[in-house]
C-alpha cells in the first residue's frame, strides 16, 4: 500500500508549497520575456534567442555547483539561494538597463532554477524518507509543473512584463520566508570530506533520463504547429500532455515504491512511445488528445524511476550531488534535442521529429535495464531517523 498525502507531514508540504511558489514566478515571466526584449528592448530575433537560451546554458553549469552546496552546506541553504537569485531576477528585468539586464535576470533566474531544485529534491527525499523517494519526487514534481503551469496564466492577466516581473520577486520573497520556518535535520558534510563531483555511476542513470526527455523540445516546439495541418487541436493537446503529468505524479507517484521500479521505468516509456507515435501521424483532433495524454500518463514515472533508484543506492550526504548531476543531463539533452528536432523537422517533417524523440527511448529502454540490474541500494536515511534527527 502507498502513503497518503497526509502521512508526510506538514513541514513537507510546507516544502512542496515553496517549490510551488518559486516556480510560479519562474512561470509568470517565461512567456513574456520573449515579447519584451523585441518589443520594449528594441531587440532583433536573434537576441531573443540568445535571452532564452542563456538560462539553459547557466542552468546546466550550476547543476555542478548546486549539488556540492546543498550536500556540503545543506539542502535549505541551497533551496534558500535558489529563491533569493530568482527574487533577485526579478529585481533585474525590472531596472531600466535594457538588454543587459534582460541578461542579467535570466543568468540569476537558471542559477536560482538549479539551486531551488536540487535543494527541494535533495531535501523532500528525507523529510519523506528514502524508502518513499519516488512518491517524494513525484510531489517535487507536481509543485514545478504546477507553478509553471499555472504561471503563464497569471503573468497573461498581469498584463506586462514588469507587473510579471514583480511578481515572481513577491512569490521568491513568499517561498522563503515560508521556508525559513522549516528545520532542518540533515548534517552537512564535515570539513575536508572530499567527493567526486561528477561521480561515474551516474553517467548510465543521467544519459537514460537524458534521451527520455528528447521528446520535450518536440512537444513545447512543434506540437501545435505540426497538429495546425491536421484539424488545430494542438493547445488542446498540450492541455491533456500537461494535465495527465500533473495528476498522475501527484497521485501515481509512489508506484515505483511500490512495485519494481524497473516495470514502472520501462512502462512508462512503452506509453510514451505509443503517444508520441500517434502525435507523429497526424491524427483526428480526439486521437491527437488522446496521443499526448498517453504520453503525459507514461512520462509521469521514468524520472521518478531513475532518480528514487539513484538516491537509494547513494549516501545520503551525496543526495544533492546525485540530483545535481542526474538534472544537468536533462539540461544537457533538452538543450542538444532542441537543436537537433528543428533540424529534422527543417529537413523532413514535423512527423519526423516526433518519431525521432519515439526512437531515444529504445536507448532510454536499453540504458535503464543496465541502471536496473546494477547492485542492489546500499541507501541512506530513513524518515524515522530523519525525524529523530529534528528532535531537541
Amino acid at each position: 500500500m502507498g502513503s497518503s498525502p497526509r502521512e508526510f507531514g506538514p513541514l513537507f508540504w510546507s516544502l512542496i508549497a515553496a517549490t510551488f511558489l518559486g516556480f510560479l514566478g519562474i512561470g509568470t515571466v517565461l512567456p513574456q520575456i520573449g515579447p519584451h526584449v523585441r518589443n520594449d528592448l528594441g531587440g532583433s530575433d536573434q537576441t531573443v534567442g540568445f535571452v532564452i537560451g542563456v538560462f539553459s546554458f547557466v542552468a546546466l553549469g550550476s547543476r555542478f555547483f548546486s549539488g556540492p552546496l546543498a550536500d556540503n552546506r545543506g539542502r535549505k541553504i541551497a533551496f534558500l539561494a535558489g529563491l533569493a537569485s530568482c527574487g533577485l531576477a526579478g529585481a533585474a528585468y525590472m531596472f531600466p538597463w535594457g538588454i543587459p539586464g534582460a541578461y542579467l535576470g535570466r543568468t540569476l533566474q537558471g542559477f536560482g532554477e538549479a539551486c531551488l531544485y536540487t535543494g527541494a529534491a535533495a531535501w523532500a527525499v528525507e523529510l519523506g524518507g528514502v524508502e518513499r523517494s519516488s512518491q517524494a519526487l513525484g510531489y517535487v514534481s507536481t509543485g514545478i509543473w504546477g507553478g509553471i503551469s499555472a504561471g503563464p496564466v497569471i503573468g497573461h492577466w498581469l498584463g506586462t512584463f514588469e507587473r510579471a516581473a514583480l511578481m515572481q520577486m513577491v512569490t521568491a520573497i513568499v517561498a522563503f520566508a515560508l521556508l525559513t520556518k522549516v528545520p532542518e535535520g540533515y548534517a552537512p558534510n564535515p570539513e575536508g570530506h572530499r567527493r567526486d563531483w561528477f561521480p561515474r555511476s551516474l553517467i548510465k542513470p543521467g544519459l537514460a533520463v537524458g534521451f527520455v526527455n528528447v521528446h520535450y523540445p518536440v512537444i513545447t516546439g512543434f506540437l501545435v504547429l505540426h497538429l495546425a495541418n491536421h484539424g488545430d487541436s494542438g493547445k488542446a493537446a498540450f492541455s491533456a500532455y500537461a494535465g495527465l503529468i500533473l495528476v498522475s505524479r501527484f497521485f501515481l507517484g509512489g508506484l515505483p515504491d511500490r512495485i519494481h521500479p524497473r516495470i514502472t521505468f520501462l512502462g512508462g516509456i512503452a506509453l510514451m512511445a505509443v503517444g508520441l507515435v500517434i502525435l507523429g501521424s497526424g491524427p483526428a483532433p480526439w486521437l491527437a488528445i488522446t496521443g499526448a495524454a498517453v504520453l503525459g500518463f507514461g512520462f509521469s514515472f521514468p524520472w521518478s524511476s531513475i532518480g528514487s533508484t539513484v538516491l537509494k543506492r547513494t549516501p545520503a550526504r551525496e543526495h544533492g550531488t546525485a540530483v545535481g548531476v542526474l538534472s544537468a543531463f536533462y539540461d544537457l539533452f533538452v538543450g542538444v534535442s532542441s537543436f537537433a528536432a528543428g533540424a529534422v523537422a527543417t529537413r523532413f517533417s514535423y512527423s519526423a521529429a516526433f518519431y525521432m524523440a519515439a526512437g531515444s527511448l529504445a536507448v532510454a529502454g536499453v540504458l535503464g535495464l543496465i541502471v536496473f540490474q546494477a547492485s542492489p541500494e546500499i541507501s541512506s536515511v530513513t524518515r524515522d531517523e530523519y525525524v529523530e534527527a529534528l528532535e531537541p
